[in-house]
């Protein structure tokens, strides 16, 4: 193949596979009807930024040798309809993933949590130790230029495994069309609700996704998780499986958590009990590919954590901000917990918004009870632009205030009151944690972190 057209190609996933076929050789176009940054200056950097928006058939020709479909397009967009009328190939990113890692060992990482994380470390240890390796990764990862990279000499392919449905005319989960030889899951906690329904309908994906790994391979889970001990259990008896929880450490007076291997210490630049477990998986994702285990925990020591997940963006000598991905119950808890944990001499100032599908839906409201009760000032943010936006029924601040259980908790509805309130507080001996997946709309988060530790 050397002509690919691009259905939807400002995607996050979307342009960065475009943009490593781009740098592979291959001749590479596409279409989007909006394109939003970083998407759009990335594909322009490598010159295949589309001229305009919109859909354009005269771009679906008998010449090109494959389709890629975004999960954005929608199932009777032009372009697609057009391909298929003339019988061209057309692949889903995740199954392009897959023919593109025909021939090597494959590595998927899966579960509601710290998929992106866990695949970061072990990318970071792969570029330590220069070992060669192809990967895909959901955000933007210090030293390495590109979330995607395909070769044809690289003997491993590391991908992050994202239950979410494939595309517009394939409704099944990515990461069931992976096929690991080395596969691990790191949690279960009800996400995506708009797709699945039920919490057993949401658990039956991660069994598929188990009994899809290779006759000789392995699974590598976290114990602490119970749904995962249940379904592991009942996973074939042949499947080699390796258990992780979270491994012996301990904190200096400075906030510095220090992992002990073998009597041997070392320092860590990331935290939290989420987090050490995270480290557990990787390391054992690396030790089933020949990684000594001292030379995995040398080299993860310089690893500061993927964007956006506990990403420190200011800090002065009585305060650090942090901004983390953050949205689900678990996600909420663990991460709040962890800065508590980590900084027990400084108040925390916690503030997240609801922005995704399930966040914004009423009957989910009730699984964030106590998400956010070790914060000293808890607040959450939500837009009811937003929620109409996608079309869902509205949420009132006191449904909001019923499902989080939480007397203290304040809620801002408007963003230009929600920053004037946060800059008004004093943070001598404080912390501020903001939880989102989206920008509290339209908020650059680095710059207000300036203004809060030039206070």
């Amino acid at each position: 193949m050397s002509k690919i057209h691009f259905i939807a190609i400002g995607g996050s996933a979307m342009h960065n596979l475009a943009i490593a076929l781009h740098l592979k050789g291959y001749e590479v176009s596409g279409s989007d009807d909006e394109i939003f940054e970083p998407s759009k200056s990335r594909l322009k950097k490598h010159n295949i930024l589309p001229s305009t928006n919109g859909w354009n058939i005269d771009k679906i020709t008998p010449e090109l040798d494959a389709i890629i479909v975004g999960m954005h397009a929608r199932i009777d967009n032009p372009e697609l309809l057009k391909a298929q009328k003339l019988g061209l190939k057309i692949f889903s990113y995740p199954e392009f993933l897959y023919e593109q890692s025909k021939g090597k060992t494959r590595i998927v990482i899966g579960g509601s949590h710290g998929k992106t994380t866990i695949t970061s470390m072990i990318l970071h240890v792969l570029q330590e130790l220069n070992i060669e390796t192809d990967y895909m990764v959901g955000a933007k990862l210090e030293g390495f230029e590109v979330m995607v990279k395909l070769t044809d000499s690289a003997k491993y392919m590391v991908i992050e495994g994202d239950e979410y449905l494939t595309s517009p005319i394939d409704r099944r989960p990515k990461f069931h069309l992976y096929m690991p030889h080395i596969a691990l899951l790191s949690g279960i906690a009800w996400d995506h609700i708009n797709v699945f329904p039920t919490f057993d309908n949401y658990v039956s994906q991660f069994s598929t996704f188990i009994n899809l790994i290779d006759k000789n391979g392995s699974l590598i889970y976290c114990k602490e998780d119970d749904e995962l001990n249940k379904i592991a259990s009942e996973a074939d008896p042949k499947l080699l499986k390796y258990p992780y929880g979270i491994p012996e450490h301990r904190i200096d007076d400075n906030g510095i958590t220090h992992i002990k291997i073998d009597n041997i210490e070392y320092a860590l630049k990331v935290f939290g009990d989420h987090n050490l477990m995270n480290l557990s998986g990787a390391q054992l994702v690396c030790q089933q590919i020949g990684i000594n285990k001292h030379d995995f925990y040398k080299s993860i020591s310089s690893f500061k954590g993927a964007s956006n997940r506990l990403e420190l963006i200011g800090e002065n000598a009585n305060t650090k901000v942090f901004k983390d991905f953050a949205h689900s119950p678990s996600k909420l808890m663990a991460t709040t917990s962890a800065m508590k944990h980590q900084f027990k001499r400084r108040k925390l100032v916690a503030c997240m918004e609801l922005h995704t599908f399930s966040s914004l839906s009423a009957d989910f409201l009730s699984h964030y009870k106590g998400a956010m009760d070790d914060a000293d000032i808890a607040i959450v943010y939500f837009n009811p632009h937003t929620i109409a936006h996608k079309k869902l029924p509205e949420i009132s601040v006191e449904q909001v205030k019923d499902g989080f259980d939480n007397k203290k908790l304040l809620i801002f509805t408007e963003s230009n009151k929600l920053q004037n309130y946060l800059k008004e507080i004093n943070y001598s001996d404080k912390n501020l944690l903001i939880m989102t997946s989206g920008n509290l709309d339209g908020v650059n988060l680095g710059e207000f972190a300036k203004k809060i530790i030039d206070k």
